[in-house]
Parts: C-alpha cells; structure tokens; sequence
C-alpha cells in the first residue's frame, strides 16, 4: 500500500523528465509559473513538497499543446479547462491528443492580436465564420495570418482573391473525390479523406510553385 501511494506520485523533477522529450522548452520554472497562475494545482507533501498524479502531468500536456500548437493565451486554456472540469467528457485511453480550438470573438480578437473591425471585415469577405458563434483553429490561423499581412498593406478586402482561389481549388478535390464517396465498399470514406488530403497537398505544392515562378517574375528575374 505504500509502495503503492508512492508510486502515485512524482516529484517536479520525474514531471519535468516525462515531458522535456515531447516539449523541449519546458523547465522547472515554467511548471511552477503554470502553478502559479493556478493552471495547475500539485498536491503539496508535508514538508512542502510538489506531487504530481498522472492526470496532473495530462493537464500540463494539455497546456502546452495548446501554447505550442495554437498560440492560445493562457487564460483561454485556463477556460478551456475549467469548462472541461464543468463538463467532464470521458477521454479514451491512450489518446492525449492536442485540445480542440473553440473560441468566442473576444477570444479570437485577442489570440489573433487584431481587433474587431478587422474581424468583421474578414467575415464580410468570407475568410472566417463562426458556428454557434465560436471560432475553431483553422479561423485562428486565418486571422493571424490576415493579421501578419496587414503589415504590408494587405487587408482582407484585398485577400477576396485568395479566398475564390481556394473554393475553386476545394471544387477539384470535391470532383476527384466524388466517385469515392458514392461507393458502399468497406473502407470507402477511409480512402476518400487520404485522396482527398493527397491532392490537397499536391495543390499546395503546385500552388507554391507557380507562385514563386510570378514574384520572380515581378522582380525581373
């Protein structure tokens, strides 16, 4: 039973080892700083030592996908993990994968550091839309990357180019795959999604290409 209680638990030092593979960049002093802004709440032995339980070390991989993979302000995780505590789902085992991205348009604005003139902006334009006014990762993405190119003079009422270009783009794949998505054959949608997700990759790549070709061109060379 001692053994037991333990084994239970693990020092700062055991949690630090654990994640320093998958998040390089984490250190000591970021866990205490995450304690400190009551992110997480190690139980504490009576000499004042940290412990950590395994649901611990989950919610601080948690954390740091989030900040490593979406940006997120820590005080959107914060409520991202308080609505979760508010609501607990059950989480199948062995999956830690990175936390859905639902953000309201406060949060958006301030994830995406812009502000809500350019937000609506975006939207009449059709580069975002909410859906039961949230906004997921791709919305994110999409305003960051607004954000970055209004630095150049680039506003969204000058990105209804790029947007018409992706739907064509989204109408070929929709026509390639289509025949895929009629069959009743086992495996079916499985292959669907991978040709789909293959041309999407190809369209990238050609993309890119003729694109680098134009601004060659532009500069004379």
């Amino acid at each position: 039973m001692g053994a037991q209680a333990i084994r239970a638990f693990m020092s700062i030092g055991e949690v630090l080892a654990l994640l320093q593979g998958e998040f390089p960049d984490i250190t000591i002093s970021k866990i205490r700083f995450l304690e400190g802004e009551g992110l997480i709440e190690p139980q504490r032995s009576p000499s004042g030592y940290r412990k950590f339980t395994r649901l611990d070390v989950e919610r601080l991989r948690y954390i740091l996908t989030a900040q490593r993979d979406h940006y997120l302000p820590l005080r959107v995780i914060k409520d991202h993990l308080d609505e979760q505590a508010a609501r607990p789902r059950p989480v199948p085992a062995g999956t830690a994968g990175a936390p859905p991205v639902r953000l309201s348009r406060e949060e958006l604005i301030e994830a995406a550091g812009i502000d809500e003139e350019t937000l609506a902006e975006m939207e009449s334009f059709g580069l975002v839309a909410s859906v039961a006014r949230h906004y997921d990762g791709e919305a994110l993405e999409v305003a960051r990357s607004v954000a970055a190119l209004a630095k150049f003079g680039l506003h969204p009422r000058h990105l209804r180019a790029v947007r018409a270009a992706v739907e064509r783009e989204a109408g070929l794949i929709e026509q390639a795959v289509a025949p895929l998505m009629r069959r009743r054959a086992p495996g079916a949608i499985a292959q669907a999604d991978e040709t789909a997700r293959e041309i999407s990759g190809l369209l990238q790549e050609l993309h890119n290409a003729l694109l680098r070709g134009s601004v060659r061109g532009i500069q004379g060379r």
